[in-house]
């Protein structure tokens, strides 16, 4: 397990939560997604996100609109 502590920390986007920033990541292993420590801008709440649910903030010099993509769904084996 590493905790790694972002500085300066990342802003982006939490799916269905909204705006926040990360400000650690904490990598389990590779049978793992990555959990993002995001500090919420709504509420100032603090959750772990799994990586398929974070997607960067939109930013005009780097040619990214505000649409967000829908998030990815793992197929789960039967």
């Amino acid at each position: 397990m590493a905790l790694t502590q972002l500085d300066p920390p990342i802003p982006l986007h939490v799916v269905d939560r909204g705006a926040g920033f990360a400000i650690a990541v904490i990598d389990y292993g590779q049978e793992f997604d990555l959990l993002w420590v995001v500090g919420m801008d709504d509420g100032g709440e603090v959750w772990c996100v799994p990586t398929p649910q974070i997607r960067l903030q939109s930013n005009w010099s780097m040619g990214r609109g505000k649409k967000l993509p829908k998030p990815r769904i793992a197929a789960v084996p039967d």
